[in-house]
């Protein structure tokens, strides 16, 4: 029989689940940037984890040797990183001080008259519509100094990240075999194993999906620089390696490089004439990108990546796509190692499923 104790109870531990839960949410929202901190580190680690089986196995380093000689290859690498934009920065601030607007502006209306011209040859009428948009007096021209300073404060901000990161990563790589022996401790018995395995899988497929990544940008790197040296581009290495890192972010990311590097090749050609010389260049530098983009996403894109992570590049892209228009671009950088991590795991506890077993057959 319910009575009304029964009732106020209920309700009393309903209202105690949903303060907790809303309590426990927002501590989270609060260590936000803890967790990212931790994320960043684990990924770190299944990138890191090949590096040092290698000098543990094959050079015969002990455990914390071989940590510490990885993180410090991952400390030169940032610190090339950071190194290379010195002179690109440097660059593109002394051709943004040569930057005459009100000639830049001058030769823009000089570009629409002669849009107009040949159109009215043409006897096609625009006039009135290029006068009416008037492209040239709603152009910012301090993009170009706006764009440099976003890029120099979120590079300042950097630092105290890097440190918690690596200092993280390094104890995860020292005491992985620690945290494991403790985690079997933790788990309940009837699941032990298969918990376990499906970590191992884990840590297996998104160290391979991390490699390809790498091997992936660096393949769009070459791509990208050869077309910058073809065009005659200045700081064409540093460009192609910016312009490579922000493929991380699919099909949106390679946009975002394009127009990049237009941008920064706009700049670097501050000074010479802008309708036969800037615009042109320009033009022919993101044609260029735009090939490289289609042979990424229809050739080497789908192949690593289906490789890497034992899935169809149909079902890649069908994954990446959904978690685009659900989630935005972090759905689409995390999409595939989230999908990764689901699939071991259905594997693993639902391995009759007959969904489950077609989709995981090749794991």
């Amino acid at each position: 029989m319910i009575t009304s104790k029964i009732i106020s109870n209920g309700i009393l531990r309903a209202l105690t689940t949903i303060i907790l839960v809303c309590f426990v949410l927002y501590f989270l929202y609060q260590i936000q940037t803890v967790i990212l901190y931790l994320c960043i580190s684990l990924i770190l680690c299944l990138i890191a984890n090949p590096f040092i089986t290698f000098l543990k196995k094959r050079l015969k380093f002990k455990n914390i040797f071989a940590t510490v000689t990885t993180l410090l290859l991952f400390v030169f690498m940032l610190v090339g990183f950071v190194l290379l934009f010195v002179p690109l920065i440097i660059s593109q601030a002394e051709n943004l001080s040569l930057l005459d607007t009100d000639l830049l502006q001058s030769q823009l209306t000089i570009l629409e008259n002669n849009i107009e011209n040949y159109f009215n040859i043409n006897n096609i009428d625009i006039q009135g519509i290029l006068k009416n948009a008037n492209l040239s007096s709603k152009i910012n021209y301090n993009f170009f100094t706006d764009f440099i300073n976003t890029i120099i404060n979120l590079i300042a901000g950097f630092g105290m990240g890097l440190a918690s990161v690596f200092f993280i990563t390094f104890f995860f790589l020292k005491d992985q075999l620690i945290f494991k022996e403790k985690a079997k401790k933790i788990l309940p018995d009837a699941t032990e194993d298969k918990i376990l395995n499906s970590i191992e899988k884990i840590n297996q497929l998104l160290a391979r999906y991390f490699i390809g990544l790498l091997l992936q940008l660096t393949v769009v790197f070459i791509l990208y620089f050869i077309v910058l040296i073809i065009f005659g581009s200045e700081n064409a290495f540093i460009i192609a390696f910016l312009c490579a890192l922000l493929n991380v972010i699919p099909y949106i990311g390679p946009i975002i490089a394009t127009i990049l590097s237009a941008v920064l090749t706009l700049i670097s050609a501050i000074g010479t004439d802008f309708r036969t010389e800037m615009l042109p260049t320009t033009m022919y530098i993101v044609i260029g990108f735009l090939i490289v983009q289609i042979i990424d996403n229809n050739i080497s894109q789908p192949i690593i990546f289906s490789k890497s992570v034992n899935s169809h590049p149909l079902e890649i892209f069908l994954v990446t796509l959904i978690s685009g228009i659900t989630f935005g671009i972090f759905g689409m950088v995390v999409a595939i190692p989230i999908y990764t991590i689901i699939k071991v795991i259905a594997k693993e506890f639902f391995p009759n499923n007959k969904i489950v077993s077609v989709l995981t057959e090749k794991i």
